[in-house]
């Protein structure tokens, strides 16, 4: 009778703890139901790409996809990867190992005037080395010099090197610091010359990290659609969008499904690499190299590369928005209506953007299962994807589905911001998420708080500041992207890329001046942000 008696009252002991496990098991399979569906929306531009290209004739796809035509843009394209990747590692490795290994004067200012060049997006230089230096721009026409040329393919693999190089730098130089400088020393004890020493001990194990910055920059150069379409060269990204806009949609289709296997391709290695990135050793103190006479002319190259990136732009900017030539065009007038339709439109997508990152980020978080980290990937799919792919896919979707979406309303724009930004809003929240200490949940759950209330409560307030600063990253750079705003945005809702879209356009680059210098203080931002999130680590 006694352990009758015992076995009723652990009985009644056990009953709230299963109820509050089943609570948690359906919580769980709500948010892993959730985080599907925004997986799947994420994911379904790429179905309608896919379908789009499917409806054309196997012998009219085979015909285009072998044309002479594609193949000159497939060779433009790997050609502009291949060359801009090859000058990131030249510019980004001693620049690295200048402000790491060397006693170079104030390493950590050099290393962000190294770092800079991300604020400024590729197509804003673009358009400022355009106008100003390129064929018929202001040098050529008013002073009559005759420089090499800043436009076409070469003119691109100039501009996209300058402002995708850090991407090789701060990944070298994140290697240069991780890896034990004694060995480097021990190497000298045996006399071995600094670029020996260089050559043979430190060059093995910062390869990784020299990779990986690499293929980012090279990923970056194939993607990148403003710096090539305003230089008038032949490449994947430009051709898609002259073709979707000469309604040659069936070639568009298959240039980018073409483009998305070659990312795939970049992605896959990079993959790769990214898994031996721990091959160098734990930090060490080590000796500097000593530049001795070198220090100035050092100094004097990272200079220059500052220069060139930043003040020119900058400078250039300035003096078309303090000088006014030629008949005035009223449609390109700057009016503050274009900011607060970026603004407008960056809030949508930042809001949108933190919604759909919440499950995604939160079950990720808790669940660490192998769906959880598959659908917390997929959401990275519009991220990986060139942003013109993304609004072609989203164009074919309102075009045959949802006319009365596309380009009437700003909801299938927003929505390809979503797409495009969502994996910054998930990667800050899950972070956040990560660190809210368990026990704390089951604490408040003990209390007798269910999911929500306990989510609520206790957990939204700890995550708060990831979330804040997802949405901010989000509401930044939409505020900066091109081609999905050209090909997705309502008619007659102007925005500051648009109108600077259109100065170039009209050759008329004076007209672009307020609107770039907009965006590149938006693009300081978010630097700035980025710092912070990182604790002022420029790393």
């Amino acid at each position: 009778m006694k352990s009758l008696t015992n076995y009723f009252d652990f009985s009644r002991r056990l009953e709230p703890i299963l109820e509050r496990l089943g609570e948690t098991d359906r919580s769980m399979v709500a948010l892993g139901t959730a985080s599907a569906i925004v997986a799947f929306l994420v994911v379904s531009p790429m179905f309608w790409l896919v379908w789009q290209a499917t409806t054309v004739e196997p012998s009219r796809a085979y015909g285009l996809i072998v044309s002479s035509q594609t193949a000159w843009v497939t060779a433009n394209s790997v050609g502009l990867m291949a060359l801009v990747t090859l000058f990131s590692i030249l510019l980004g490795v001693p620049l690295a190992v200048l402000t790491t290994r060397t006693d170079l004067p104030y390493p950590h200012f050099w290393t962000i005037v190294a770092a800079l060049p991300l604020v400024i997006p590729s197509y804003i230089g673009a358009i400022a080395f355009t106008g100003m230096f390129g064929s018929g721009g202001e040098v050529d026409s008013v002073f009559g010099m005759t420089l090499p040329p800043v436009d076409g393919l070469s003119g691109a693999v100039f501009i996209i090197t300058l402002y995708t190089y850090p991407y090789v730098f701060l990944t070298t130089r994140a290697a240069l610091l991780s890896m034990d400088s004694s060995i480097v020393d021990a190497a000298r004890t045996l006399n071995a010359g600094p670029f020996e020493a260089f050559r043979r001990v430190t060059l093995p194990q910062i390869r990784p990290g020299i990779a990986a910055g690499a293929l980012l920059a090279g990923l970056y150069a194939i993607s990148d659609f403003g710096t090539p379409a305003f230089m008038q060269a032949n490449v994947f990204t430009s051709s898609i969008y002259w073709e979707f806009s000469n309604f040659a949609v069936e070639y568009a289709a298959l240039l980018a499904l073409q483009l998305v296997a070659i990312v795939a391709i970049v992605l896959v290695i990079e993959a790769g690499i990214g898994q031996d990135e721990d091959a160098a050793g734990g930090p060490g103190q080590g000796s500097k190299m000593r530049l001795g006479h070198w220090k100035w002319p050092a100094m004097g190259f990272v200079s220059t590369i500052g220069i060139v990136t930043l003040v020119v732009p900058v400078a250039i900017f300035t003096n078309w928005l303090i000088r006014s030539q030629g008949d005035p065009i009223p449609s390109l007038e700057f009016e503050w209506g274009y900011a607060f339709n970026s603004i407008y439109l960056a809030l949508l997508a930042a809001l949108v953007a933190c919604l759909f990152a919440l499950p995604v980020a939160y079950y990720s978080g808790r669940a660490n299962s192998l769906v959880s980290r598959i659908l917390e990937r997929a959401t990275y799919i519009g991220f990986a994807v060139p942003g013109v792919v993304i609004g072609l896919a989203l164009v074919f979707l309102g075009t045959r589905t949802l006319p009365s979406f596309y380009r009437q309303g700003v909801w299938l724009l927003v929505f390809a911001y979503v797409v495009r930004f969502l994996p910054q809003a998930v990667g800050t929240v899950r972070s956040s998420v990560l660190q809210v200490d368990e026990k704390t949940i089951e604490a408040a759950r003990t209390l007798n708080a269910g999911p929500l209330e306990t989510f609520r409560r206790v957990t939204l307030p700890f995550i708060m500041p990831g979330v804040i600063a997802g949405g901010i990253l989000v509401f930044l750079t939409t505020m900066k992207e091109l081609p999905v705003t050209l090909m997705l945005q309502p008619v007659g809702m102007d925005t500051l890329v648009s109108i600077v879209w259109d100065a170039q356009d009209a050759i008329a680059y004076r007209y672009a001046a307020v609107p770039a210098l907009l965006l590149i203080l938006i693009s300081g931002l978010s630097m700035v942000i980025l710092l912070r999130q990182e604790g002022g680590d420029i790393s």
